[in-house]
């Protein structure tokens, strides 16, 4: 007869993380750069870069999610403040920048991506813009970006040997201005602007130790930015 089974033998081990640590923050945001690289090198990819490249992340952002921090979304309703003075700044400072510095103004000869002229089909270019402004700017990049930026970048400068021993949003000047430079290093011809809005972004973590209202912040800025592009057509701004 066999023995019964004791509560150790019977208890289910939870799976333990997929990669190490610093790799779960550091891979979803390389695999998004990529595809930004295959997008920009090959405009007739674009869209479908895209979207590879939203679904990927977000695929990875789950499966990875046991590496993470969980998130507090304490002062969610402060991060929808900052959000939206966020899209003000981004939209006006740009805007000037453009008008009054002649470094600044868009490339003619390099056209953003305007999904209605290279898109045949009306209904296939409304899916992609609609598919660019929800899944990919309010959903998938908040969540991505806050995590790698003011999560793991943020947390990596104050404790370098390992990051998870610093505190998210432990006040520190040095990592504000380091998070808020490497983030607009990504953002090409608009760093300055980038910068700007990643110190407001900075502060909010500072002020509120939240990741959540981050996040939040982010989503609001993406989500109000996108119907400014979608009205005005000012596709530079995508």
């Amino acid at each position: 007869m066999k023995p019964q089974m004791d509560a150790d033998e019977r208890r289910v081990t939870a799976p333990g993380p997929l990669v190490r640590d610093d790799l779960a923050y550091i891979l979803p945001m390389a695999v998004f750069l990529v595809f930004i690289f295959i997008g920009g090198q090959w405009p007739a990819l674009y869209p479908a870069a895209y979207v590879a490249r939203t679904i990927i992340v977000a695929i990875m952002l789950i499966a990875l999610r046991r590496s993470f921090t969980p998130i507090k979304w304490d002062y969610w309703w402060l991060g929808v403040i900052v959000g939206v003075v966020g899209v003000f700044q981004w939209v006006l400072m740009q805007l000037w920048l453009q008008e009054h510095i002649e470094h600044f103004r868009p490339d003619p000869a390099s056209p953003p991506f305007d999904p209605f002229a290279a898109i045949a089909s009306p209904q296939m270019a409304w899916a992609f813009a609609m598919f660019r402004w929800i899944a990919g700017a309010v959903i998938v990049v908040p969540v991505m970006e806050e995590l790698f930026w003011r999560d793991f970048l943020w947390r990596q400068v104050l404790a370098p040997s390992n990051f998870k021993l610093a505190a998210v949003g432990e006040r520190s000047l040095p990592a504000l201005l380091v998070v808020s430079i490497a983030f607009s290093t990504v953002h090409g011809n608009w760093w300055p602007t980038a910068i700007v809005w990643a110190l407001m972004i900075g502060g909010l973590l500072m002020a509120t130790h939240s990741l959540g209202a981050c996040i939040v912040a982010h989503a609001v800025t993406n989500l109000l930015l996108g119907s400014y592009v979608l009205v005005t057509k000012d596709w530079g701004f995508w």
